[in-house]
């Protein structure tokens, strides 16, 4: 979902030659060429991002072996699948976002709390956040807030440090849990995360991912514009048949809808409560959508 977000990033906002509704409508009829060209796009920039701009590592299948007993390799029941039937393409790019940001600079990324990009939840490979923040911005930090954080037991020279975002990225992250707002333990996202250089925003809700986007990258950079605006969510499921467009107003007054929201289902809203994240006491408007999350 986050090269989703990048391809929406390539598609809307570096090439604005058409009008908003023009872009939104082409969406659906991109062609191959162009489905490549901003896959490749997007794919470049979370690589480019993790080599700080310098330079990048793309790594490939071939017929030597490239892992030597230096690299203190050991059989992950993953790597060794790379002569299986299938494509490659996943591991492939997640071996050169490591190899562009280098396995050095990974291992200073990550603190105490982690010391793994991925884990293993119910026979399925899941991302922990610090892959989630090398993908967003170049850097596997395991935390969503900003800088980094020295707890009272350690101070200003302790040795084990949390470390946070250091700065923003073009594609931000939004996060909302039932589950963890009962528990209150939701994190909370600080302002490089959501407030990101484009208007897209990748948002893990209920531990699944979707995206919400806006077509006026002023939304970021003039607080008028964040009164009453719209964005659109995609969640990647192919039982979202159409484009959902929702209204936010972040100036009426919301407690009736907070209300009604918390004598539903615990599941229905969330999306909403995860709009209000960014933009505290917002209402939505799904419009002519019926609300499916």
């Amino acid at each position: 979902m986050v090269v989703q977000a990048r391809v929406i990033k390539n598609l809307l906002f570096l090439d604005k030659s058409s009008s908003d509704t023009e872009i939104l409508q082409s969406f659906s009829q991109v062609g191959q060429w162009d489905q490549e060209k901003a896959l490749a796009a997007a794919l470049s920039d979370s690589l480019w991002s993790a080599g700080q701009e310098v330079s990048a590592t793309i790594t490939l299948v071939a017929e030597d072996y490239c892992i030597t007993p230096q690299l203190d390799y050991k059989l992950d029941d993953f790597t060794e699948k790379f002569t299986d039937e299938g494509s490659h393409g996943v591991i492939l790019f997640l071996y050169s976002l490591i190899c562009s940001r280098t396995i050095d600079r990974v291992k200073e990324d990550l603190d105490s709390t982690t010391s793994h990009l991925l884990h293993l939840s119910l026979g399925n490979f899941v991302c922990h956040q610090a892959l989630l923040n090398l993908l967003l911005t170049g850097r596997a930090s395991p935390h969503v807030f900003n800088g980094t954080l020295f707890s009272e037991k350690d101070g200003r020279t302790g040795e084990h440090p949390l470390q946070g975002v250091l700065s923003r990225s073009d594609v931000g992250y939004l996060h909302w849990s039932q589950e963890q707002m009962e528990r209150d333990t939701l994190p909370q996202v600080g302002s490089m995360l959501k407030t990101p250089r484009f208007p897209i925003w990748l948002c893990c809700i209920n531990r699944s991912y979707s995206i919400l986007f806006s077509m006026k990258r002023s939304l970021l950079s003039d607080w008028r514009k964040e009164q009453l605006f719209h964005l659109y969510y995609y969640n990647g499921q192919s039982s979202q048949k159409t484009t959902a467009r929702l209204t936010v107003d972040t100036q009426s007054h919301h407690c009736e809808a907070l209300a009604r929201n918390s004598n539903e289902d615990p599941e229905k809203g969330s999306l909403e409560m995860t709009i209000r994240t960014k933009w505290d006491g917002a209402t939505v408007d799904w419009n002519s959508t019926s609300p499916f999350y």
